[in-house]
């Protein structure tokens, strides 16, 4: 028995030496291709995003530096126009240290040349100025600058565009070298299978039956039985094999029991979510009215509400999207509260303030709606007169990079004590959500941007006085056409 184990120990100490240096020859390959094409990506994506910033300094920071001295707000002394050329010529030499391809490089020496001419009109403007030009000459001036900094715009974009397909000529080279790994790593498979299979010839056949089994047991756990076990063997090494084996099973088996529960909760959530942007009384409501105004004969509001309904319907599925821009969420509310404003005429006004650039941004969808619907139904019909609703957007005064997004009502408001119940809810129900009654849209909301946003929001913020109204907040970073 001691010479078995001694010859097995032999025998295994080979083929791993075997393994771990047919496995070295594929990493090493993976590791410098890898890297190769690590670098030339990261140039590219420096080089694009670059390309794209001092694009926008040139197509707009310069000419507005130029318009406000052309103006008077300014002087030349006290504007920046010189530092965003050097930014520009800067940007244009890291550029071309970090370009390979001819093509690029050409472009990056046209966009020199361009912002050179560019530079040499901002001189001439300059020099127009001190001597006294009328403000049309200067003018007349300023738009052959605006001319120069949009051909600078295009010719970045052109540049960029090289890029980009240079970046897919790194992804054909790496889908080449990924087949020639794939060519080389069947061989090694290969030539280990052979060692294997040698070196299973040798083990002492007390060693099949053992080892057998738990080929079988792994076998049956491949192919979905995870009842399956192995019996303990005798020979002492394959304890612990069998042991673990059975004990793997075991825990599959319940991780998927308990992964089957969590999915039939997340099913729950989820139809409960869409309850939530789409609640049965809104719909029949919606219906009632059109009824109504179909009765007293209004075609005028009976088309309004219509296709103000029929809007909100088509950007509430908005084909399945989860991410849609802020400009589609904001019509969404305008459609929702157009229906809501022809049934409560009397009763509600609201405005939606925002910045049309901030249009294309992408947001995750349908999350304002809960919130102006909880200030309808719990704020402004809860309050005698006249109520008003106000949706604010706006960058965030600390980092433009994040938008902070309101919804504030002067209705019925919350009481210290709701008010902290309401906080307490949304903090702290992340297991039983049938719990939360008449703050479940609120919830949702909040639960949603914690899972799209991660650390990146802190979810809704509340403030509210009672018989003065609600304020509603989150943050969000502002999000590319990427997320779709």
């Amino acid at each position: 028995m001691n010479t078995a184990k001694k010859s097995l120990r032999k025998i295994l100490l080979l083929v791993f030496i075997f393994i771990i240096g047919v496995m070295v020859i594929p990493t090493i390959y993976a590791t410098v291709v890898l890297q190769i094409h690590t670098t030339q990506y990261d140039n590219i994506i420096s080089n694009v995003s670059q390309a794209n910033e001092i694009s926008q300094i040139a197509k707009n920071d310069i000419p507005n530096e130029l318009w406000e001295i052309v103006c008077g707000k300014k002087d030349f002394m006290h504007s920046e126009q010189y530092y965003q050329i050097n930014t520009i010529y800067t940007g244009i030499d890291e550029m071309l240290s970090r370009t390979k391809s001819s093509n690029s490089k050409a472009q990056l020496e046209v966009a020199n040349r361009t912002c050179l001419t560019l530079s040499k009109n901002i001189t001439k403007l300059e020099t127009q100025i001190e001597a006294g030009a009328s403000v049309t000459q200067n003018e007349i001036l300023l738009d052959e600058i605006r001319t120069i900094t949009s051909l600078f715009s295009d010719v970045m974009q052109n540049y960029i565009i090289t890029e980009i397909e240079n970046a897919n000529i790194a992804t054909n080279a790496i889908k080449r070298s990924s087949i020639t790994l794939t060519i080389l790593q069947l061989i090694l498979i290969a030539l280990t299978l052979v060692v294997s299979i040698l070196a299973s010839l040798s083990v002492s056949k007390s060693f099949v039956q053992p080892l057998s089994d738990m080929q079988k047991l792994s076998d049956d756990i491949a192919q979905g039985n995870l009842s399956a076990r192995t019996s303990i063997p005798e020979v002492k090494e394959l304890v612990p094999f069998a042991v673990n084996m059975n004990k793997m099973a075991e825990q599959i088996e319940l991780l998927i029991q308990k992964n089957t529960e969590e999915q039939k909760n997340f099913q729950k959530a989820e139809m409960k979510a869409l309850q939530a942007q789409i609640t049965p009384h809104f719909l029949y409501n919606t219906f009632d009215t059109i009824i109504w105004l179909a009765e007293e004969e209004d075609t005028e509001r009976v088309v309004k509400i219509t296709k103000a309904f029929s809007e909100f319907l088509r950007i509430s599925l908005s084909k399945g999207h989860e991410w849609i821009t802020i400009g589609q969420e904001l019509d969404h509310i305008r459609n929702y509260l157009t229906i809501q404003k022809i049934r409560y005429a009397d009763i509600l006004n609201y405005d939606i303030i925002t910045d049309e650039s901030l249009n294309e941004v992408r947001i995750i969808k349908l999350v304002l709606q809960p919130l102006i619907e909880n200030a309808i139904y719990h704020g402004i019909k809860n309050k005698r007169g006249r109520g008003h609703i106000e949706v604010r957007i706006e960058p965030l005064q600390t980092d433009e990079d994040f938008l902070r997004i309101v919804v504030k009502d002067d209705g019925a408001g919350f009481t210290p004590e709701r008010l902290e119940q309401v906080n307490k809810e949304l903090n702290t129900a992340t297991e039983d959500s049938e719990k939360l009654s008449t703050v479940y849209g609120l919830f949702n909301v909040h639960k949603k941007l914690k899972l799209y946003y991660g650390d990146k929001t802190e979810g809704l913020k509340i403030i509210s006085q009672q018989n003065k109204g609600t304020e509603i907040s989150f943050i969000i970073p502002c999000m590319g056409e990427q997320y779709v």
